[in-house]
């Protein structure tokens, strides 16, 4: 492995993971990098050539006791040669002593299992078009009281707040920068002040994705569906949907959509405590 480096990623770095991403068929999204890289922006690791980029991976740091690996590539005509474990091997030894969470494609679970990590769950991926907006009464009756806003009205200490049920450790400066970006759209549905539901919709050049997708009940979940998807293109969405809801996976079904896609959530100790019955989609299988 002569000339071969692991350096901290740049941002041309963070762009040429889009891509690589984009080439495996994972659809980023198109502005997630810039979100990604307020996380921990020591967390990017990248291996070089003489130089040359050839493989990447995240290992991001959040709070205190947890993190997680993602964008986990070597470029196909250098596989095998070793350069992946070194990477693996920095991204591990920079969340030693963390709680550390991934996302495994199918045909890398067995190795993660060897390094320690056991499945939780399974993120599926349905993709399709729900169906027209619901409207009106239509739109009442599955919100059940609540009403929907425009996220971005909402006190940010509320949404933060609200997301750390669903997340290990709290992660605002992430949570701001995706919410946030150009292009984006963030939907909460609340009741007497209380948010019962959050959704965010993001350009891809596949189908566009949703996530996070928080939910009290299937139906202010179908809500936040039906109105976040108005700001698809071709009204197809994709949201990565975790299988311990049994509900999510039942909701996406009775709207259309269809499995593209999955990998296994897996952590290297016990999962933590979550409010999975409220979660409908993860934000990210790139940084959980």
């Amino acid at each position: 492995m002569t000339g071969f480096e692991i350096t901290g990623a740049s941002a041309a770095d963070m762009e040429l993971f889009r891509v690589w991403a984009e080439e495996e068929g994972w659809n980023p999204g198109d502005s997630d990098r810039f979100a990604f890289a307020v996380a921990d922006p020591a967390g990017f690791l990248v291996g070089r050539i003489d130089g040359e980029p050839v493989g990447s991976l995240s290992a991001v740091r959040y709070g205190t006791g947890f993190g997680f690996i993602g964008f986990y590539i070597v470029r196909p005509a250098l596989r095998g040669r070793g350069y992946g474990i070194r990477l693996w091997r920095a991204g591990m030894d920079r969340l030693e002593g963390r709680l550390v969470g991934l996302d495994g494609v199918v045909d890398q679970q067995a190795n993660y299992r060897t390094s320690g990590f056991r499945r939780a769950w399974n993120n599926v991926r349905h993709e399709g078009a729900p169906g027209a907006a619901a409207g009106g009464a239509e739109e009442a009756a599955l919100l059940g009281g609540a009403e929907l806003v425009d996220a971005a009205r909402l006190p940010f200490e509320l949404l933060a707040a609200y997301d750390r049920r669903f997340f290990p450790e709290a992660r605002d400066a992430f949570l701001s920068a995706w919410t946030g970006l150009p292009g984006r759209t963030g939907v909460a549905a609340v009741r007497d002040g209380r948010i019962e539901g959050f959704g965010v919709i993001r350009p891809c050049s596949g189908a566009a994705r949703i996530g996070p997708l928080y939910a009290a009940t299937p139906g202010i979940a179908a809500a936040l569906l039906h109105r976040l998807a108005r700001h698809a293109p071709d009204g197809v969405v994709a949201v990565d949907v975790p299988d311990a809801n049994p509900g999510a996976t039942a909701l996406m079904a009775g709207l259309g959509l269809v499995p593209v896609f999955e990998a296994a959530r897996m952590y290297t100790g016990p999962a933590p405590d979550l409010d999975l019955a409220g979660l409908y989609g993860v934000t990210s299988l790139e940084l959980g």
